[in-house]
């Protein structure tokens, strides 16, 4: 049997490795062994931590979001949920920077808050307006090709003739 020398792709795996250990403290940086073990460590630290992030991000968020509530005098979680209840959807990343940058616009959120009812008016006419547009867009889509090009010559829509069937919905909205 004939014998196989990899020492190239050795040493090619060895170089890898210390270039992706370069910038590390002692022998961490020169030696493959001691290179290789710190790189496993450094990957296993790094996916603990990308998670970790997150959560140290969220906590400050919360503490930002309380500071000011309790300036508005308002708990946390009296806040959020009123919030819950007067469907207004925004993050803690969003309400945060708002808490810092626009005072006014907080207040208005804690007001909101507070009564809880303000916004559930407004959330409503909204839905109707997005459930009647949906049923045009529904009655549209059913329509074939031919029908829609002569809604949009009723209409005096520019170019029906050479428009595909997406762009004359388009251009009926």
């Amino acid at each position: 049997m004939t014998r196989v020398k990899n020492g190239v792709q050795t040493k090619r795996r060895h170089k890898k490795v210390l270039k992706e250990a370069s910038g590390y403290f002692g022998s961490k940086h020169r030696l493959y062994k001691s290179a290789k073990e710190q790189l496993m460590h450094s990957s296993v630290y790094a996916y603990r931590d990308r998670r970790q992030k997150k959560r140290e991000f969220r906590k400050l968020w919360i503490t930002r979001i309380n500071a000011a509530c309790r300036m508005n005098d308002i708990s946390y979680s009296k806040f959020i949920d009123g919030l819950n209840k007067a469907g207004v959807t925004i993050n803690r990343k969003m309400l945060s920077e708002i808490a810092i940058n626009d005072e006014d616009a907080f207040k208005e959120l804690v007001n909101i808050a507070k009564t809880g009812k303000v916004l559930k008016e407004n959330v409503k006419k909204e839905e109707t307006k997005k459930e009647v547009q949906e049923d045009d867009d529904k009655d549209l889509k059913s329509l074939t090709v031919a029908e829609l090009r002569n809604l949009a010559k009723e209409k005096n829509v520019e170019g029906y003739k050479t428009m595909k069937k997406a762009d004359l919905i388009e251009a009926l909205k």
